[in-house]
């Protein structure tokens, strides 16, 4: 070789694109989504011990345990609640929308459960104060008192003669019944509806043209009695008529007849519609009373 020997120039390869970074931010998205769909999910099962679980994780992560660290025991008498103000998430600007948006709906169905039980607890004191006055007048089997999604519901049976076979007009123990509880009822500030009802028996009433219109007329008589013998204010009154489409037992129990034919005092709940399927839950927890049957034909 005439001249030095060139020596070969070695290029440095390219350096490679990564084309695959969509994917962490995919992958923070996926995470994001599931974390969503799990909160709504445990929001979709009412279940106190499950929310205040998730309630309790929640506010671990967002500032407002009083514990040191996970796991940790309270240094308070109610874990929870700070002597200090908690931060509070929306304070970070990263905080995602639909976290917040749980938390206020946990927060939410918190205070309807609260409401609920207060309402509970009230109306339970009310109904203690109707089988005082009942007993008292020697009238405590009488009346089977419940409470459901309506508010306090008193059923005036014929199983104590609250009305004679297919007709309307009171007994004179279903006067004496109306007039034990119509002094409570009177102090009360929730508006009373009365259902009228009769039993399941297919036998046209001998003085009415149907079952409507019996179990229509018997909820005037109650309502009218209410009113004008026991003083109970007009504009809190009002009638509705079930006909037989509202058994209170099922009606293939013996004797269930004379305990579906009834008049209904309802004490209506003030809750929003919300707070009241809720009422109808925690009520619906206590063992109710079966009514006391015997049989009987007519409506």
């Amino acid at each position: 070789m005439s001249g030095p020997a060139r020596r070969r120039r070695v290029e440095e390869p390219e350096e490679h694109e990564n084309h695959e970074r969509w994917l962490v931010t995919y992958a923070d998205m996926v995470t994001l989504l599931m974390v969503l769909f799990i909160v709504m999910f445990s929001m979709s099962v009412v279940d106190e011990r499950k929310f205040n679980a998730l309630k309790a994780g929640l506010a671990a992560g967002f500032g407002d345990s009083t514990s040191v660290m996970t796991g940790s025991e309270s240094v308070l008498d109610r874990p929870g609640v700070s002597a200090v103000s908690p931060v509070r998430a929306e304070t970070f600007p990263g905080s995602s929308p639909s976290v917040q948006q749980a938390r206020q709906a946990l927060a939410t169905q918190e205070q309807g459960y609260a409401d609920a039980r207060a309402e509970l607890a009230r109306l339970e004191e009310l109904g203690q104060k109707l089988e005082g006055a009942l007993r008292r007048e020697g009238l405590g089997g009488d009346v089977t008192s419940t409470i459901d999604d309506r508010g306090l519901v008193l059923s005036l049976t014929s199983r104590h003669v609250v009305f004679e076979p297919d007709r309307a007009e009171l007994s004179g123990r279903g006067r004496r019944v109306l007039d034990a509880v119509a002094p409570v009822l009177r102090e009360t500030s929730e508006d009373l509806r009365i259902d009228g009802h009769t039993n399941q028996v297919p036998v046209k009433p001998r003085f009415f043209a149907t079952d409507w219109d019996l179990s229509s007329a018997r909820a005037v008589t109650v309502l009218r009695h209410l009113q004008e013998a026991g003083g109970v204010p007009g504009e809190r009154l009002s009638a509705a008529a079930f006909g037989h489409e509202d058994p209170l037992v099922d009606p293939a129990e013996p004797g269930s007849q004379r305990v579906n034919k009834r008049v209904d005092i309802v004490v209506l709940s003030e809750l929003p519609a919300a707070s009241r399927e809720l009422l109808d839950d925690l009520a619906a927890a206590d063992s109710p009373t079966t009514p006391d049957t015997t049989d009987g034909g007519s409506s």
